[in-house]
């Protein structure tokens, strides 16, 4: 097992390559890794969970509003059960506040009927209808208009950078290579004989790489890695989703997820608590041909703002801790596109939007299954040796909290980010864990340092000599 980020590549063949180190890249590696097989996750940034992964909506959807029979309906219901379980086990914190369909408009509330079947469809049997009296009595600092809503008690809110930390320190563990600032420039497919089949000799950043069997889950750039396979069968167009992220004084003003009744774009902006104590607004829906704009706009923050107004007056009142911007990796497609190709020893995953952090596991074991149908000898499984991550929730005891860990080590009592209560204890086990922080951005997912109201003004002299004298 290995963490690579830098140097050449091993010229060793590999059974199977994973491209793409994000949630559901993380997934299907950690899933691979309870076989004993020779796996290689690789990806063009410096970190796991650096594109789509690291910035959105987090949150634990039902799949209530899948399009019913439809492969992400099936893997998202799957999934949401699998990785509600997952993070119990190993510390990601999970929180299920339900979500409020809310409904501004007579035409919005004369859909809340069908959502309804559609939820029941989707084996979600739990959602009700509630009027104005109880909405308000539910969320009382709702914006006038409202007329209803659809009560989903089964979202959650949940942790998304620890979940992918989480399923690549298990990968890691169990015998992953890990091959980070290693971006894939070609692939070609060498046919070596009838009884080995094809190899794939990729060409990368850091020099080449061969493997058996290859497996494309590169997010935003899964229909180029396709089309160096000889497929055209999607196109992403980057959807870009800005977000304002408020202070924690604001978490008061709601309880539930409020959603909107969804469109075809999307599930239209939103306002929800985060795990981290503060209070989401976002995303916006915007159709891009740049795969790299992940600036926040002007427009976009003013859009954000209007839609806020709307529905919680008073969050606009309070403080904006950060604002930031994902993209998703939108295709043509109503639904994900996952396809093997048995002769070339490859499987697609593409157009996994933002319901691809709630399916992760699923998206694993149903890509484990093609790969052992295209002819991979899985041989016996085994479980992956358990992990326990660090708690970065507010609903759960941090480690400042914790006299039993600040009696054992001093380190965990000894802030360094007085805004988000991290700990010298804390950075220096991001520093030094199975896949490191190599940055400022990767230190901030691992700990939350930095990412408090005054956004590193104080600490962040600190943290960045604490990181440099780390590395």
């Amino acid at each position: 097992m290995s963490v690579t980020t830098c140097g050449s590549m091993p010229p060793d063949v590999y059974d199977v390559t994973v491209v793409g180190a994000g949630v559901v890249g993380a997934a299907i590696a950690r899933e691979l890794a309870r076989h004993r097989l020779r796996i290689a996750l690789v990806d063009a940034s410096d970190d796991v969970g650096n594109g789509t992964s690291k910035a959105n909506t987090a949150i634990l959807h039902t799949g209530f509003d899948a399009v019913p029979g439809s492969l992400e309906s099936r893997l998202v219901r799957e999934g949401s059960g699998r990785l509600a379980a997952y993070a119990a086990d190993v510390g990601i914190p999970v929180e299920r506040i339900g979500a409020l369909l809310v409904a501004w408009d007579e035409e919005q509330l004369a859909a809340l009927p069908r959502l309804v079947e559609k939820a029941e469809r989707n084996g979600c049997h739990d959602t009700r209808i509630i009027g104005l009296d109880e909405l308000r009595t539910r969320e009382p600092h709702l914006g006038p208009g409202a007329l209803g809503a659809l009560e989903v008690p089964g979202e959650s809110i949940i942790c998304p950078w620890t979940t992918t930390l989480a399923y690549a320190t298990q990968a890691v563990r169990a015998g992953v290579d890990l091959h980070l600032n290693c971006r894939v420039e070609a692939v070609d497919c060498l046919v070596r004989d009838a009884a080995d089949g094809v190899t794939h000799a990729l060409t990368t950043g850091r020099g080449p790489l061969r493997t058996r069997h290859l497996v494309n889950a590169a997010g935003l750039y899964a229909d180029e890695i396709d089309r160096m396979l000889g497929h055209r069968d999607f196109t992403v167009t980057p959807r870009r989703g800005q977000l304002m992220v408020f202070d924690k004084l604001a978490r008061d003003l709601v309880r539930h997820i409020l959603l909107p009744v969804p469109t075809a774009l999307g599930k239209g902006v939103l306002v929800t608590p985060t795990v981290y104590g503060n209070v989401l607004l976002g995303p916006t829906a915007e159709e891009l041909d740049d795969k790299s704009a992940t600036r926040s706009t002007a427009e976009g923050l003013a859009l954000l703002r209007d839609k806020g107004r709307r529905i919680l007056p008073a969050l606009l009142d309070e403080e904006v801790t950060a604002v930031y911007a994902g993209l998703r990796a939108a295709t043509e497609h109503e639904d994900y596109r996952i396809h093997a190709h048995p002769q070339q020893r490859y499987i697609t995953v593409g157009g996994i939007r933002s319901t691809g952090l709630t399916a992760s596991m699923a998206i694993a074991g149903y890509v484990t299954e093609l790969l052992e149908a295209a002819g991979l000898d899985l041989g016996a499984a085994h479980e992956p040796e358990p992990v326990r991550m660090p708690n970065l929730g507010e609903a759960f005891p941090r480690p400042y909290e914790r006299g039993d860990l600040i009696a054992a080590d001093p380190e965990y009592g000894t802030l360094v980010c007085h805004c988000e209560r991290v700990s010298r204890g804390e950075i220096r086990d991001a520093l030094t864990s199975t896949v490191p922080a190599g940055s400022l951005d990767g230190l901030r997912r691992r700990t939350r340092a930095r990412g408090g109201r005054c956004q590193g003004f104080y600490c962040g002299a600190t943290v960045r000599a604490l990181l440099e004298a780390g590395q």
